[in-house]
């Protein structure tokens, strides 16, 4: 993403261990920063942001190293699943947020999980809306992204092959993640950034190298003693992380709610933005009272 959309507010960067990560910012009040996944950015919280910051919330959506960043990390950064939760307690820590509202999606729902279970302290609440979890660290569909990665050149031959856009309604790009067609300037700020840039492809293939279910079930069992309050806002009609999923997290959880979402698949805020930024709203807001 090379500019935060209007509705997302202002651009700003924040130097981290890892590396120079860019976020929007828009509203004033309780924090509430959005965490996107793989090969999607801030953009993915563009319907989202206006109503949760009219609300009274500060909104920060930054572009994590997943793919659709155009900052690329440092060469040596560690860019692990958990790694990756590192940078984004790493960015908590750098902007002093505290009691934060996390509002987690796909793969950043996974490291938002690992987050909690290795420095949950500048956390408050979350909310997860359709992620990976348990066994599902990446569902079947994607099953064959961590070997691929780790052969070399693997990155360049997938960016160039998303330049195909006869393959955007396909399910393993996103036919199964939103309802209805992606505006093509959307799915290109998604898509673009790892066609150009070889940093991007080195950041994105040390994630992917290292996918794999024990790192969501390490956090699954550290999530059993959780003192934080977990909304759990998912789709019934998801089919990357079915319903159950949910219902299994709730279970698990101590203090955990479950809604459903109608008419969505796994990208609720591109389905169903207002209904999303409602339910977040009223977590964030009775949890914080």
């Amino acid at each position: 993403m090379t500019k935060c959309s209007e509705t997302l507010g202002q651009e700003h960067r924040v130097r981290l261990a890892a590396g120079e990560v860019r976020y929007c910012e828009r509203g004033t009040g309780a924090p509430v920063v959005f965490v996107h996944g793989v090969l999607t950015n801030a953009e993915l919280w563009r319907k989202v942001v206006p109503d949760v910051a009219a609300a009274g919330f500060r909104c920060l959506a930054p572009d994590l190293p997943l793919g659709s960043h155009d900052l690329p990390m440092r060469a040596g950064a560690d860019l692990s699943p958990a790694g990756n939760a590192d940078v984004i307690a790493d960015f908590l820590d750098a902007l002093d947020l505290r009691d934060v509202t996390l509002v987690a999606n796909d793969t950043g729902g996974a490291l938002t999980q690992i987050l909690l279970s290795r420095r949950p302290e500048r956390v408050g609440r979350v909310v997860l809306t359709p992620s990976d979890c348990f066994e599902y660290f990446f569902p079947p569909i994607f099953k064959a992204l961590p070997p691929l990665a780790r052969i070399p050149g693997s990155m360049a031959v997938l960016g160039q092959l998303l330049r195909i856009r006869a393959l955007y309604p396909l399910p393993v790009l996103f036919g199964w993640v939103v309802k209805r067609p992606l505006p093509d300037a959307v799915a290109q700020a998604y898509l673009s950034p790892l066609r150009k840039s070889a940093g991007v492809r080195r950041d994105l293939r040390k994630l992917l190298r290292e996918v794999h279910p024990r790192h969501t079930l390490a956090a699954a069992e550290a999530l059993r003693t959780l003192d934080r309050p977990v909304l759990l806002a998912w789709a019934p009609e998801d089919k990357l992380f079915p319903i159950r999923l949910a219902h299994r997290l709730a279970a698990l959880l101590p203090d955990a709610k479950l809604v459903e979402v109608p008419d969505s698949y796994t990208f609720l805020s591109e389905d169903q933005p207002a209904v999303l930024a409602r339910h977040v709203v009223e977590f964030a807001g009775a949890m914080a009272d």
